[in-house]
Parts: structure tokens; C-alpha cells; sequence
């Protein structure tokens, strides 16, 4: 974790957090780090927040005035800057956005050649020219200056490649999409067309300020109604920058990452297509999807919480799928990140090829009720060592006797810690997480206690 670059980018809010100086400096240390050698090319794709055109004019100045060529995509996803870039031999690739976040927040996601998630070494490197650690690079002059290229077919090319996944048609299917007024807001309808589908699309007219307000995969509630109203087959919810999706069903119920992880992996394993017959989670996934992935013969591994995390054991592992329960979810045969189209077209085809109505094929998971709070505390490390703690929690688990779990693990950021609890009701889970929570207070450990 550096000063400014998280596991998802330099992210915060626009002009008081993140300003174009920043994102000027960060083109001008990318066009000059990968143009040491040869005419460097980078590809710049953003969302649909008012702040995102300020930061592509800044990182494609940057870019051009240390020697490299810039290639705008406009208004794309996340997912289609990482496949572009790992398929049309750029250097690196730059997706301006905060998923997401409200729309007054803004970030910057590097992506390195492969179309995967930067190295923390180079954007440490990025870190310091930005603070003025490392001398002022050199500008570029008279014909070495670089070019700002208008490159609208790769996000066409994506398009296709998308059209191209299934191995079945989705006509006779209805789908309603929520694009949450982000960056999938011209795409998704394209390709759910062209595969056939019959398709309703809500709140694609983005303003510039109404990117996931109320809607889209963090506010699922509408697209639950209007798949109710509009009697769908199933409808697919997007955040911000298209790397999420969340599904409802039929009926109207949400199928969440977990379900979805799930619904996929039990239908490759039963085509004997399920590489090391693994699903690759985040300790933070469901108690239920663990018990229908025991059922279903599935192993599974878990990782820290964060797709990168994820996508790294996968990658090591040679596995297929692997994801979170907000609805990011990698399928590497296809992807190098998290991509909310993918994962809505892969749950098409398996609801096309069984013949079965989303409710069923998720019916095998059953959610155990989750209570999470954010625990302030004097120190974190010394929190979780505490023998007290830790026998509070050895104790509550152990009572919840396998029908529940505990986790308690730090965040990366701020001096919190956070208390997990999942149990067969959800008064349970609250009072497990009470527990280890008074037993914090009682060694001098609380600060307070944040929603």
C-alpha cells in the first residue's frame, strides 16, 4: 500500500484528493519510464464522471509531452482497457475512475502490459516523481513529441470479442440491464443484441454526476423492481466502471458474487471443464457458498480481500474462476481482471444450455445473515495478538458449532479492525461480533464502534 496508489489505484476525491497535476505527472513518468527504448504507446479509458475528462486531457499531455503516443478510448470500461491493451501491443494502459464510488470521487488504475494491475515497484517509482523524489524529466521537443491518437475500434474490438464468447444464442431470452449510468452505458446493450437477446436497458444516460446514484450494482433495489414489473428472465446490475456485476433472477431476488461464482463453477464441473476443480474466494465470501461448493464436490481456496489477491492465486494455481461477493469476479480463460459483462454473458449461457430459470441454479446457496462493523482501535496488530481477543473468538466460533463463522482482519488504511460474524440468524451474528467487540473494550483496546 503506498501513499497514493491502493490495491485499485490512486483514488479519492476529484481536485482535493487526485488533481490533474497528479495525473499529469503520472503520464509524464509513464510516456518517459516505457519510451526509454522505443516509441511507447499507452491507452487511456474512463468513465462517465464529469471529473474523468479533466484527467484524460492531464495523462495524455503527460504522456505526449515525455515523447509516447496516447490512445483514447473514451468512455469504456476497466475490463476493456486491460484487454486492449494486453491484445493491441501497448506498453500500458490507464482506466481514469472510482468504480463505485459517488461521482465527485475520481481515480487513476495503471495496467501493465498483460492488461493485469501494476506493479507496486513502478508505481512506488510513480510516487516518488510525484512528490519530486526523482529529478524532472526531459520534455519531449519539435518531432519527438508524442501524438493523441482518437481510438474509438478498440472499444469496438471489444464489442466483438465479447459477442464471440458463448457457444449458444440467447434468443427466446429476455434481459433487463442496469448500467448505473457508467461506463458500460453504450456497450452492454451492444452485445446482449447482438447475442440475441431481447433487451431492456435502465439508467444509461449518464450527466456526469449521476454515476451510480441509486442505481447499478450498489443499489440493486430498482433493478429488482423493474425485473418484477417487467416479468424478465433475468437482469444484470454494473457499477461504475464495469468491472462488477450482481444478478436478480426471475423473481426479483438478488444472486450475489457468491451465487454466481457458484452457479458457474458447478456447471463447468460437470462438463469435466473446471481446472483443479477450484473456486479461488476471498475470506470475506459466504459460509453458504463454502457448504454448496462442499456438496457440490468443488474445492476452494481463499485469499486476502481484493481482486488482485484473487487473480494472483489463480494465476499461480491455473484456475478458472474466482471472485468476491460484491459481484467482481475473474474468469481468466477470458479476462486478466474482473469484468461485469463476462460474468453477466457466462451466467446467460448457463441458464441457455440447462434450460433452468436463475432461481433454481442458485437455489443450492443458501446465505448465512452477515453482521460486519468497523472496530476503531488503539493498535491493530496488538488487537489481534491479544490472548484474551483471540480466545473470545476461538469461543464464539466454536459455539456457533459449523452453522457460523467469525473473521476479524485489519484494514489496510485506516486503524480499524473488522469483526465478521455469520450465523444462522442474523440476532446471532450480531451477538458474536458484540462479544469480540467487549472483549477488545475490556483490555483498553476500543476507540469506538463506526457503522
Amino acid at each position: 500500500m503506498g501513499k497514493y496508489f491502493g490495491t485499485d489505484g490512486f483514488r479519492g476525491e476529484a481536485n482535493v484528493v487526485l488533481n490533474p497535476v497528479h495525473a499529469f505527472r503520472i503520464g509524464r513518468y509513464l510516456g518517459w519510464y516505457y519510451g526509454q527504448d522505443h516509441k511507447a504507446k499507452i491507452v487511456i479509458g474512463k468513465d462517465t464522471r464529469r471529473s474523468s475528462y479533466m484527467y484524460e486531457n492531464a495523462l495524455a499531455s503527460g504522456i505526449v509531452s515525455s515523447g509516447a503516443d496516447a490512445y483514447l478510448l473514451h468512455v469504456t470500461t476497466t475490463p476493456c482497457v486491460s484487454y486492449i491493451t494486453s491484445t493491441e501491443d501497448f506498453d500500458c494502459g490507464v482506466m481514469i475512475s472510482a468504480s463505485h464510488n459517488p461521482f465527485y470521487d475520481n481515480g487513476i488504475k495503471l495496467l501493465n502490459s498483460e492488461g493485469e494491475k501494476m506493479d507496486d515497484a513502478l508505481q512506488d517509482e510513480i510516487e516518488r516523481y510525484i512528490d519530486g523524489e526523482i529529478p524532472e524529466l526531459a520534455y519531449a521537443t519539435r518531432d519527438e513529441v508524442g501524438c493523441t491518437v482518437d481510438f474509438y475500434s478498440g472499444r469496438n474490438r471489444y464489442i466483438g470479442y465479447l459477442a464471440s464468447l458463448p457457444d449458444c444464442t440467447f434468443e427466446n431470452r429476455t434481459v433487463a440491464l442496469d448500467c448505473a449510468n457508467g461506463s458500460t452505458w453504450m456497450i452492454a446493450r451492444a452485445v446482449f443484441t447482438a447475442l440475441g437477446a431481447r433487451v431492456l436497458v435502465i439508467n444509461d444516460r449518464p450527466d456526469g454526476a449521476n454515476i451510480n446514484r441509486g442505481c447499478g450494482s450498489t443499489h440493486i433495489e430498482q433493478l429488482q423492481e423493474f425485473v418484477r414489473q417487467n416479468r424478465v428472465d433475468c437482469g444484470f446490475a454494473f457499477d461504475g466502471d464495469g468491472d462488477r456485476c450482481l444478478a436478480v433472477d426471475e423473481r426479483g431476488s438478488v444472486v450475489n458474487g457468491d451465487a454466481i461464482m457458484y452457479i458457474c463453477a458447478k456447471f463447468l464441473k460437470d462438463q469435466g471443464r473446471l481446472p483443479g476443480n477450484t473456486v479461488v474466494t476471498t475470506v470475506m465470501s459466504n459460509l453458504g457458498l463454502y457448504k454448496a461448493l462442499d456438496t457440490a464436490g468443488i474445492g476452494y481456496a481463499k485469499t486476502a480481500v481484493g481482486d488482485r489477491y484473487v487473480y494472483e492465486n489463480m494465476k499461480a494455481n491455473n484456475q478458472l474462476i474466482g471472485g468476491e461477493q460484491s459481484g467482481h469476479i475473474i474468469f481468466r480463460k477470458y479476462a486478466r481482471s474482473g469484468d461485469g459483462l463476462i460474468t453477466a454473458i457466462m451466467v446467460m449461457q448457463v441458464m441457455a444450455k440447462t434450460n433452468l430459470p436463475l432461481s433454481t441454479l442458485s437455489a443450492p446457496v443458501k446465505m448465512y445473515p452477515q453482521v460486519l462493523k468497523n472496530v476503531v482501535v488503539t493498535d491493530k496488530e496488538a488487537t489481534l495478538a491479544d490472548a484474551d481477543v483471540q480466545a473470545e473468538a476461538a469461543k464464539v466460533e466454536a459455539e456457533l458449532a459449523g452453522n457460523g463463522r467469525v473473521l476479524l482482519r485489519k484494514s489496510g488504511t485506516e486503524p480499524v479492525l473488522r469483526v465478521m460474524s455469520e450465523a444462522s440468524t442474523p440476532e446471532l451474528a450480531g451477538q458474536s461480533v458484540d462479544r469480540i467487540i467487549a472483549a477488545m473494550e475490556k483490555k483498553g483496546y476500543l476507540v469506538e464502534v463506526r457503522k
